[in-house]
């Protein structure tokens, strides 16, 4: 009987820690080899928006003279950001929350960041379903398109050592913080903003800090006085059609998973992609007098723009509404810029800023739980008019913050290396004057 006694209890004892070390288990989540699969898909579709993408879309919009120096702030920036971020970069964005501000530096380097012979779980960091690493590249691939996406308002006029020393200093002193109030777990995140895949991390502040160098710098050598106009339409609208490929990686690769939510924000994106081309295309044909392809490309962009910071949490008829608007406030945008007295040289506050701003305050007005779930975000339409609240302010803070901050910067490359080429460089183009070398042979 005493033998018997002894048994059960030993048996006890074992099932108990085997079953504690199960419950372990089952606290993180499965490393899934479809969603694997896919964010490794979609973290190349994000490179692709960059290189060629944008360099394309920039470059055909630039003069022949400058197209060269266009593209290279759009490759640089691939090369730059992505070692600025593996060494601290990713550790200010997603490390342990300070104060709601930044992370912390425990992750310089990527110290701590599990790799795949290491006894540490290789998805412990941020519990999802792919490596950490996997996380840390295709977050650092929106830090770099989004460096790229400032140079278009200041293109043909910043030198390129400006280019190089002020983006260092943007990632680590902007875009990292901004990240980290958004989705590291910061004072955005805690207030209950809502931002699916970057409307207010990368569109709004690439547009406002666009803004603040274009303002800082002043219009271009002719500007207002000679005709300014793309060189290469045809590079234009190749440049766009790989976005636009590409951004399906940038929003529905930011479900992080091969689930229903990346279909629904695939399918958010194209339709609101769609409706803005369509309604810009339509407002110029009856404004402007003729439908362009500068026009139907430039309104594809604000389309996914909008629809960035949704696609995630509205139905496909409200990606319709936000496409369609989308299209005609950044067309006016853009039309008006030469009366507001600026030279966004390749309108990315227009187009970033203007339909950022709307897409970030229409997802706090269509957050739907058809979408989301019964217990998920809601927006003013569902009534829940405080989520739209929460959008206005982390859009006022965004705006103000990156402005202010990125004029800082500005002021400090500017003392340091100086930020505009001399008038003769600028008059012969920074092919020649900065690179050395001709676009066309």
């Amino acid at each position: 009987m005493t033998n018997l006694l002894i048994y059960f209890f030993i048996s006890s004892i074992w099932l108990l820690l085997n079953t504690d070390i199960a419950f372990a288990e089952e606290a993180l989540p499965a490393i899934d080899s479809g969603s694997v699969a896919w964010v490794l898909a979609a973290t190349a579709m994000v490179v692709l928006m960059t290189l060629p993408g944008l360099a394309l879309f920039y470059g055909g919009l630039s003069r022949s003279k400058n197209v060269l120096s266009t593209i290279m702030y759009s490759f640089t920036s691939l090369a730059l950001v992505s070692i600025v971020w593996v060494l601290w970069g990713y550790s200010l964005a997603f490390g342990e929350d300070i104060s709601g501000v930044i992370g912390s530096l425990a992750h310089l380097g990527l110290s701590g960041i599990p790799l795949p012979g290491s006894e540490v779980a290789p998805n412990i960091n941020m519990g999802l379903t792919i490596p950490d690493s996997l996380f840390v590249v295709f977050q650092g691939v929106f830090a770099v398109i989004t460096v790229a996406l400032i140079s278009g308002s200041y293109a043909e006029r910043f030198k390129f050592g400006a280019f190089i020393l002020f983006s260092v200093m943007w990632v680590t002193f902007i875009y990292a913080p901004l990240a980290h109030w958004v989705w590291g777990g910061g004072w955005l995140a805690r207030i209950g903003a809502l931002d699916f895949a970057g409307g207010t991390v990368v569109h709004i502040a690439s547009g406002i800090s666009g803004l603040a160098a274009s303002m800082y710098l002043g219009k271009r050598i002719g500007y207002g006085n000679v005709r300014i106009i793309p060189h290469n339409v045809p590079m234009v609208v190749t440049g766009a059609g790989l976005l636009w490929f590409g951004w399906f990686g940038f929003n529905a690769g930011s479900a992080v998973a091969a689930d229903g939510l990346a279909a629904s924000a695939f399918l958010a994106t194209n339709t609101a992609a769609a409706a803005a081309a369509l309604s810009w295309l339509g407002i110029e044909w009856i404004h402007g007098k003729s439908p362009t392809a500068i026009g139907i490309a430039s309104g594809s962009v604000a389309g996914l723009v909008a629809i960035t910071p949704a696609a995630g949490f509205v139905t496909p008829m409200a990606s319709v509404v936000i496409g369609t608007l989308a299209g005609v406030l950044c067309y006016f945008a853009v039309y008006y810029k030469h009366k507001m007295g600026y030279d966004d040289a390749l309108d990315v506050f227009g187009i970033h800023a203007v339909g950022g701003t709307w897409g970030a305050l229409a997802t706090g007005i269509f957050a739907s739980t058809s979408i989301t779930g019964p217990t998920g975000a809601r927006g003013l339409l569902e009534g829940n008019p405080a989520q739209l609240w929460i959008q206005i302010e982390a859009t006022i803070a965004t705006l103000i913050f990156c402005f202010v901050g990125s004029a800082i910067i500005l002021k400090v490359v500017d003392l340091l290396v100086g930020l505009r080429p001399d008038p003769d460089s600028e008059v012969i183009g920074l092919n020649q004057a900065e690179h050395c070398e001709s676009p066309y042979n």
